[in-house]
């Protein structure tokens, strides 16, 4: 007897014209999307601007209306006429705020503090985010705790503190009395802290086959893989200590050691019948001048430098 087999079913294949025929009404039933998408895009892009220049312009009004009473005559008054330009324009008021107050010594004495207390805290910023990041010794989670804390603390309140601490010193009225409370930063042995941490342990390793003591490791792996963070930590660093005002107002009695915020401050006591506001704001934008013009020039590296720190 044969063995009965079942009958297998051939699967038909549709004709050439039938299946371009499904085809064509598929792509007739697919819902286009593409150009109402794209169009939409576009339209989000344009409000986006709109809204980002709007709040540029918002943010820029105090610095064009102070270059506005810059310009304006110092003997008009800024109540009458035009809120922004007054009848002539001028560039003297720069100058009589250059002649009156000594700006020249000013800003030599803004510079070494800038400078002086930006490169020490580079130091021991470098020196304690290592040694919080890789080293290990007892103690070391308190005492970093202990760090992140002053970070809660406001700076005006170690005002009196420190004011007694120079005057045991008897630093008062000098340039290092600006300076000396400022030396450690609470936030940049935690941003070195968190930057180290990242750095790959074999490089330690392979550092120490080398016969590399501890500095030499900070020095030619760590610092550099850090450069980023130590550039925006430099900037946060200038710009603070360049606008600060009451504690160098409380340790400074005189030309020789006053920054430019402080002789700044001078500039409103002048006038007999009050403030000389066209001499006030031009000596302002005379203040503000270098950051600005650092940021005009370098804004590319600033914003690659808070970029890759992830300062926002």
């Amino acid at each position: 007897m044969q063995n009965a087999q079942t009958p297998q079913t051939i699967p038909t294949v549709p004709a050439p014209d039938a299946i371009l025929d499904v085809l064509s009404a598929g792509k007739e039933t697919r819902p286009r999307t593409v150009g109402g998408s794209r169009g939409r895009r576009r339209i989000g892009g344009t409000i986006g601007t709109f809204l980002l220049a709007l709040l540029g312009i918002t943010w820029a009004l105090p610095l064009l209306w102070s270059i506005a009473v810059a310009l304006r005559p110092a003997d008009v008054s800024v109540a009458t006429g035009s809120p922004w330009w007054g009848d002539g324009l001028t560039v003297r008021n720069f100058a009589d705020a250059w002649e009156r107050i000594p700006f020249g010594q000013y800003f030599l004495n803004t510079f070494v503090i800038v400078l002086g207390v930006l490169a020490v805290q580079l130091v021991t910023i470098s020196l304690a985010g290592f040694a919080f990041a890789r080293l290990t010794f007892p103690g070391r989670d308190v005492l970093f705790v202990l760090i992140l804390m002053q970070i809660l603390v406001p700076t005006n309140a170690l005002i009196v503190p420190n004011y007694a601490t120079i005057r045991r010193l008897h630093l008062f009225d000098t340039k290092l009395a600006i300076m000396l409370p400022f030396f450690a930063s609470a936030f940049g042995t935690f941003f070195l802290r968190q930057t180290f941490k990242q750095v790959p342990r074999e490089l330690d390793d392979a550092s120490v086959l080398d016969g590399a003591a501890w500095w030499q490791t900070l020095w030619h792996v760590y610092l550099p893989s850090a450069r980023a963070a130590l550039v925006a930590f430099s900037l946060v660093s200038i710009s603070f200590h360049w606008s600060d005002f009451l504690w160098p107002l409380i340790v400074t009695n005189s030309d020789s050691s006053r920054p430019v915020t402080v002789g700044l401050n001078t500039l409103t006591q002048m006038g007999e019948s009050g403030a000389q506001w066209a001499l006030v704001m031009a000596g302002t934008l005379l203040v503000i001048s270098p950051l600005l013009g650092l940021f005009v020039i370098f804004q590319r590296q600033f914003m690659s430098s808070f970029l890759h720190s992830g300062i926002r």
